[in-house]
């Protein structure tokens, strides 16, 4: 015999639809609330790789050429070593005057990534920017290196080696690459040399004589093949005619190391 009332069981099967119904909205709720966070999710990383694309693209564009007006407070710390007007007043510290902005950008870029050892150089180069670089190439450039003065005793053999170069030796003219009067060729990175230390010029050719090499590409081998063919009294001459090369003022005609 059965005691349950006549009305519980539509009351249950009532409660059991709102139930099913309430989870069902539910689930769908979740489900639509859940896809676009998805799809949001997924659109970050693909927005982040293509920010990240464009950022070197980005800043090369922003890289211009080197203004000297702005190099000139951005070299204040080279000046220590180099002088403030590019003419260093020690002769272990190359003159930068004159100096081709390409050259000096390529040099600090070799400082900072380290393909060129110098610890000093090292700490000056890593904070700058290809930007700073430009500019500080940019000033140097724009001014004029002053004249030294060769050793009398050295000048005929070192006129001989920079103008004809020594063909038994297999040294061509420094000239060739360097110009007659020494400014270099910008177009295709040969520095200028013009009225620089020979102390400076001795040292770097004695330390490429004895296997220093400035990077891995061919441009880097270059000199460091040539300097393997001289012995040190030609270093010591080489050095010495460049240290005297200069133009007169007024004067016509090739340069001479005075």
């Amino acid at each position: 015999m059965s005691f349950r009332p006549a009305g519980i069981r539509p009351a249950v099967v009532g409660y059991a639809v709102a139930l099913v119904f309430a989870l069902s909205s539910s689930v769908a709720f979740a489900q639509e609330a859940t896809a676009p966070a998805a799809a949001s999710t997924a659109a970050q990383p693909a927005a982040a790789a293509g920010a990240e694309q464009a950022k070197p693209a980005e800043a090369t564009a922003a890289v211009k050429p080197g203004d000297a007006t702005a190099g000139a407070g951005k070299a204040a710390a080279c000046g220590a070593c180099h002088g403030m007007d590019g003419n260093s007043s020690d002769a272990q510290y190359p003159k930068l005057a004159g100096q081709h902005e390409a050259y000096i950008v390529r040099q600090l870029t070799d400082f900072k990534g380290g393909k060129r050892q110098n610890p000093i150089m090292l700490g000056m180069a890593t904070p700058l920017s290809e930007q700073d670089m430009h500019d500080i190439g940019a000033y140097f450039a724009s001014k004029t290196s002053l004249p030294g003065v060769a050793d009398q005793a050295l000048v005929a053999r070192g006129e001989e080696l920079y103008r004809q170069g020594d063909t038994t030796k297999g040294v061509p003219a420094c000239m060739a690459c360097h110009s007659i009067d020494g400014r270099g060729n910008p177009g295709a990175m040969y520095p200028q040399l013009t009225s620089q230390h020979a102390q400076y010029i001795e040292a770097t050719l004695k330390s490429w004589h004895d296997g220093t090499t400035w990077g891995d590409d061919a441009h880097s081998q270059i000199m460091p093949g040539i300097a393997k063919k001289l012995d040190a009294k030609d270093i010591a001459a080489v050095a010495s005619y460049i240290e005297g090369l200069h133009a007169a003022e007024g004067a016509s005609g090739a340069p001479a190391a005075k």
